[in-house]
C-alpha cells in the first residue's frame, strides 16, 4: 500500500514550520497574569502551599503585604507580587483596585468640601460685603471662625468683626445700627446661666435697636480655645485651671509651653489653631452656634 504524500507546505518553505517559532518557553501552567488582591479572592502561595482568602492588604516596611485567611480562620501574611496560584494558574497579586478607588474618591470628596463641611464653590469671587455682620469677642474667636467658615462667609459676603469683649455690647449695638437688611449676629464666650456675660447680654437685648435684627448666641467654654477638641492636643478632656491662675496661662503650663508674656500666649494659640483642620476638630456646642449665626445674618 502506497503511503499518503506529506502535507503540502507553502511555496518556498522546504522544511515546514519552525518548532522554535512561537512562545516555546511558556511554562506548563501558562504565564502569570496580574490580578488585584481584592478581599475575598482565594489564592495559593506556591512556596508554602498556603491557601486562603484575601482579608486585607497593607504596607509594612516599604513593601505591600497581603494577608490570607485559610478555612480554619488562621491568617498569614505574604509579600504582594508573584508566587501565587489562582484556580491553578500563576498570578501576580497587585494592590486592590477597589481600595485605591475608594481612597481617591475620599480625597476628591474632601477637596470638594470647605473646612466647615459645606460644598466648595470654585471659581467664584467673594461677594461684596452685605450690610449684616457677625461679631465675636476677640481676635482668637475671629481667627477660628475664619479658618473653619471663612470660605462660606466670603461666598455669602458676610464680614466678621471683633468686639473686644462684651462689657459694652449695648454701645456696639447702637453704633452698628441694626435694621432691615442690616442684621447683627453676636457670638459670646461663656454664655451660661448666672455668668457676667449672660447679664450683659440681657441688658443689651433690652435695647429697642436690638429687636428683630440682633441675635446673640454663646458657647459654654471659658475661652474659645476650649472649643477645640482636647484630642487634638493629646488630652481626653481640657484640664481644670484653678481660679487663682489666669486660665490661658494655666493651659500653657499644662502643655509645657512658655506663657510669661502676651507674645507667648499668642504663639500658644497659633499652635492650638494649627491643630484645627476642619469642623470635625471643634466641639458641637460651638459648631451649632456659629451655623445659627450664619443662617441668621444670611436669611432673606
Amino acid at each position: 500500500m502506497t503511503p499518503p504524500p506529506p502535507p503540502a507546505t507553502p511555496y518556498g518553505d522546504r522544511y515546514g514550520a519552525d518548532v522554535l517559532s512561537g512562545d516555546w518557553k511558556t511554562p506548563r501552567n501558562g504565564r502569570s497574569t496580574e490580578v488585584a488582591a481584592e478581599p475575598g479572592l482565594v489564592v495559593e502561595d506556591v512556596e508554602t502551599g498556603w491557601v486562603g482568602a484575601v482579608v486585607r492588604v497593607e504596607k509594612a516596611g516599604g513593601i505591600h503585604v497581603v494577608h490570607l485567611e485559610d478555612r480554619r480562620g488562621r491568617t498569614k501574611g505574604f509579600s504582594l507580587g508573584p508566587g501565587f496560584l489562582l484556580d491553578g494558574k500563576p498570578v501576580v497579586l497587585t494592590p486592590p483596585v477597589a481600595a485605591a478607588r475608594e481612597r481617591l474618591a475620599a480625597a476628591r470628596r474632601t477637596e470638594s468640601r470647605t473646612a466647615s463641611g459645606s460644598v466648595a464653590v470654585s471659581g467664584q469671587r467673594a461677594r461684596v460685603a452685605s450690610g449684616s455682620r457677625i461679631f465675636v469677642e476677640g481676635r482668637h474667636d475671629a481667627e477660628l471662625v475664619e479658618k473653619v467658615w471663612g470660605d462660606d462667609l466670603r461666598v455669602e459676603g458676610v464680614v466678621v468683626e471683633m468686639l473686644d469683649g462684651v462689657d459694652d455690647l449695648g454701645a456696639a449695638i447702637r453704633d452698628f445700627g441694626p435694621g432691615p437688611g442690616r442684621r447683627m449676629g453676636v457670638l459670646v464666650d461663656h454664655l451660661v446661666p448666672g455668668s457676667k456675660e449672660t447679664r450683659l447680654v440681657q441688658q443689651a437685648l433690652a435695647l429697642p435697636q436690638a429687636r428683630e435684627h440682633v441675635h446673640v448666641v454663646g458657647h459654654p467654654y471659658v475661652d474659645v480655645w476650649q472649643s477645640v477638641r482636647p484630642e487634638r492636643l493629646g488630652w481626653t478632656q481640657w484640664p481644670v485651671v484653678p481660679r487663682t491662675i489666669e486660665w490661658k496661662h494655666g493651659i500653657c503650663e499644662e502643655l509645657g509651653w512658655p506663657h510669661a508674656t502676651q507674645a507667648d500666649v499668642a504663639r500658644a494659640w497659633k499652635r492650638i489653631l494649627g491643630t484645627v483642620r476642619t469642623y470635625a476638630d471643634l466641639e458641637p456646642a460651638l459648631l451649632g452656634r456659629v451655623e445659627e449665626l450664619i443662617d441668621f445674618v444670611t436669611a432673606p
